[in-house]
């Protein structure tokens, strides 16, 4: 930590087997735990709270005030969990009065000039990969994959192990499980390959399959898809983590697969 060409603030608070390469600047009311390792040129502003173990790459920003003109100097943080790994010139800035945070969660990848704007909770295990843009207030859950320059609108929600393809343009909620593309953002299938990777046995991945089937390829509206899937379909967790999911849906969830003559 003993790095004579970087600036840290007096009131930081870092662990004594952290990792300061030259040329960084790390404010005041930061918090940095052991074994992390911050590159060049990174600028850490204050609120920011980093776990253990962390990587942050050159040309990052952690922390910076929200790009939002209701912001009013408050109070708020930017939380990055334990394992994660931020690459180069990733952005992501700290909360506002709506949630008080910004928070990655553990074991994430936010690849090169990825950003995470205001109030944005990210699960754990998620990778964004390059040019992946968040808007403000989004929650995304675990293991959820952005392929490269994704783009999320305010207040989406995106669920958990879904799986979105590069250059989408995300508009409505994303519901768990599914991979998401084309344009308009449209249900393509599950995540069946991430769902393996992840320990799913072929008979959950049949009975998430059998779920969408009845949402998506049925001609139901939502309405009469979650009647008839909580009828019809076993209450599992994953059953009731989709139905709660829809349910809960502010923006509405994203439409089966659309096609042009």
């Amino acid at each position: 930590m003993n790095q004579p060409l970087a600036y840290v603030h007096p009131g930081a608070k870092i662990a004594k087997n952290v990792v300061i390469e030259p040329f960084t600047t790390i404010n005041n009311n930061v918090v940095i735990g052991e074994g992390s390792w911050i590159g060049s040129n990174v600028t850490i502003m204050e609120g920011a709270r980093i776990g253990k173990n962390v990587s942050i790459f050159p040309g990052a920003v952690i922390s910076a005030v929200p790009q939002d003109k209701k912001f009013d100097d408050e109070d708020t943080v930017t939380i990055i969990g334990d394992n994660t790994t931020i690459r180069e010139c990733v952005t992501i800035n700290r909360g506002t009065s709506d949630r008080m945070k910004t928070q990655i969660g553990n074991n994430c990848w936010i690849m090169a000039y990825s950003h995470i704007a205001h109030d944005c909770i990210v699960g754990d295990h998620c990778i964004f990969s390059n040019n992946s843009t968040l808007a403000g207030h989004i929650l995304v859950g675990d293991y959820v994959v952005l392929a490269g320059m994704a783009a999320v609108q305010q207040f989406c929600t995106i669920g958990s192990h879904a799986f979105v393809t590069g250059g989408s343009l995300v508009r409505k909620d994303v519901p768990p499980y599914v991979k998401a593309g084309r344009e308009p953002l449209s249900y393509v299938g599950i995540n069946s390959i991430g769902l393996r990777r992840r320990g799913f046995t072929t008979e959950k991945i049949r009975e998430i399959q059998d779920i969408y089937r009845i949402l998506y390829q049925k001609n139901y509206n939502n309405t009469q898809a979650v009647n008839i899937i909580e009828a019809e379909m076993e209450a599992t967790p994953e059953r009731d983590e989709i139905l709660q999911f829809i349910k809960n849906s502010q923006r509405g969830i994203m439409k089966g697969y659309f096609t042009t003559n």
